[in-house]
């Protein structure tokens, strides 16, 4: 099969089949990101994705889910994704959702009939990679929006019929704003209810704007316990109604996941016992971080 480039996917999609449709990112520029900086933005010929899909029936015959690579193939056209939705659904009638990358301002560029008609091809559950409620970080992230964009776009998805997943970068704000944007993010998550909570905390690689930032002075990184009290504020203030949330990534120190609200107090316990137990040393100072920001104690 065709693919050029770092295959990133959630780790949620580990049985979803993943096809190509683009390589790299179109907006290439968030400060905290490396992940396609050296990987140039293109669309897969459509002859390509035709022949990955013929491929991939001969060694999976039925398939229920398919994941759209690679860092916003939501960037692309109406037109060109109601093309390979209707190839996938042609090649794959039992498939059941059609999901990818998604992000704001790649929603902008299509209207709430195009929303539409791509939810009834079966393309849902979007990857939105919001990151934070707060418009300063957004801002210094170089995200391409603002808060009031995230809204406006979300509620169009929510009206075209489409479910959407939001990250969550806990530690975006640095130390001195972590009480405000632990607030910050629930109320954009309880205005908004996604289907699924994905959180990760911040962490960097050498290359991006956020590395020389913190290397500067200009950017302080929260400590470890700073980290584990923003997680616990932004979960003791969340009212979602039917919300999956996935704490699972290599990032954060204490691993959560469980379904809301159902499972919200035995979360917050296991954050609670965990601040409890730690030393202080660990609590008082930035972790120390290994591959994919794995926190090592």
């Amino acid at each position: 099969m065709h693919y050029s480039g770092i295959t990133y996917r959630p780790p949620f999609e580990a049985d979803s089949l993943l096809l190509q449709v683009t390589s790299g990112c179109s907006h290439n520029r968030c400060a905290f990101c490396t992940m396609y900086a050296d990987v140039p933005f293109k669309v897969s010929p459509m002859e390509e994705i035709k022949a990955d899909l013929e491929e991939s029936k001969g060694i999976y015959g039925k398939v229920s889910r398919v994941f759209l690579e690679n860092g916003d193939p939501f960037v692309l056209s109406t037109a060109r994704l109601v093309t390979i939705a209707e190839m996938i659904n042609t090649t794959y009638p039992e498939v059941e959702t059609i999901a990818c990358y998604a992000s704001i301002h790649n929603i902008m560029n299509k209207s709430l009939e195009d929303l539409q008609e791509l939810r009834r091809l079966k393309i849902n559950e979007l990857n939105i990679g919001v990151e934070s409620g707060l418009d300063e970080v957004l801002q210094r992230f170089d995200k391409g929006y603002t808060l009031t964009d995230a809204y406006e776009q979300l509620g169009k998805l929510r009206t075209a019929g489409m479910d959407y997943g939001l990250n969550i970068i806990i530690g975006a704000a640095g130390r001195e704003q972590y009480h405000e944007h632990a607030l910050a993010n629930a109320r954009l998550l309880n205005e908004t209810q996604p289907y699924l909570l994905f959180t990760g905390s911040l962490h960097y690689e050498r290359g991006c704007e956020l590395f020389d930032a913190v290397k500067e002075g200009r950017f302080v990184e929260s400590t470890l316990g700073e980290l584990l009290q923003e997680e616990l504020t932004m979960l003791e203030a969340l009212d979602l109604k039917n919300t999956y949330f996935f704490g699972l990534h290599p990032s954060n120190a204490i691993p959560l996941s469980g379904r809301l609200p159902q499972e919200q107090d035995n979360m917050v316990e296991k954050l609670r016992r965990a601040m409890a137990t730690l030393p202080e040393q660990l609590l008082g100072a930035v972790p120390k971080r290994g591959k994919e920001g794995r926190i090592l104690y």
